[in-house]
C-alpha cells in the first residue's frame, strides 16, 4: 500500500493554455492504434452496448481494467446502476459486430448480430471475441464528457488463435503474420 492519501475521486483542473479543437485531436488519435472492443451491460431484461477503444489494462492485483464510456449514454446508466458490464475484445473478421455497435444499427437490433451468451453474472457474453471479461466496477472518475469505470476482472474467456480487430487511421486493421 502506497505510504500517501489518495482521494476518493480525482478532481480534473480547469486548463492554462487553450486545448486543441475536436477535429485536431481526432486527427491526431487516429494515429493511435487500438484494438476494438464492445463494451455491454444488462438490467433486467435490458441490454445495451457500444464499440469502445479506450480500453486500458489498469493492474494485475486486483486483476482490472479501465474502460471509457460517454456520460451521457444509456450504457453509462447501466453500469453506474447496475455496478457490473463486461467486454469483448473483437477479433478480426468481426467487423460487423464492431460496426453495429458503433451505431450503424439500431440498439434494438445489435444483439442480433454475433453469437451471444450470458455469464454466470448475466451480463452479455461475445463468442469468439479475441478475449471475453466479465466485470465488476471498483471504482469510476468522471471526466466531464466520460466516465472511467474501472472494473475488477470476475471471469476471463481467452481465444490463442484468434488475431485482434485494431482501429488505426479511421478503418479497421489486422495483424499480420499473427496465427
Amino acid at each position: 500500500m502506497p505510504e500517501f492519501e489518495l482521494p476518493d475521486t480525482m478532481a480534473l483542473r480547469p486548463l492554462r493554455r487553450p486545448a486543441i479543437n475536436d477535429a485536431e485531436f481526432r486527427a491526431a488519435m487516429s494515429g493511435l492504434a487500438s484494438s476494438v472492443h464492445v463494451v455491454t451491460a444488462r438490467r433486467g431484461d435490458e441490454r445495451v452496448g457500444r464499440t469502445v477503444t479506450s480500453v486500458l489494462s489498469l493492474s494485475a492485483q486486483p486483476p482490472a481494467i479501465l474502460v471509457s464510456i460517454d456520460i451521457v449514454s444509456r450504457l453509462a446508466d447501466l453500469i453506474a446502476k447496475t455496478g457490473c458490464f463486461s467486454l469483448a475484445m473483437l477479433s478480426a473478421g468481426q467487423e460487423e459486430i464492431a460496426d453495429a455497435f458503433a451505431g450503424r444499427v439500431e440498439p434494438a437490433d445489435r444483439f442480433g448480430i454475433g453469437q451471444w451468451g450470458s455469464w454466470p453474472s448475466g451480463q452479455p457474453y461475445l463468442q469468439g471475441a479475441v478475449t471475453a471479461l466479465d466485470c465488476e466496477v471498483i471504482g469510476a472518475m468522471e471526466t466531464g464528457t466520460h466516465v472511467l469505470f474501472a472494473g475488477a476482472i470476475i471471469e476471463a474467456e481467452s481465444s490463442t488463435g484468434a488475431s485482434p480487430l485494431l482501429w488505426h487511421r479511421h478503418g479497421y486493421r489486422a495483424l499480420r503474420g499473427v496465427d
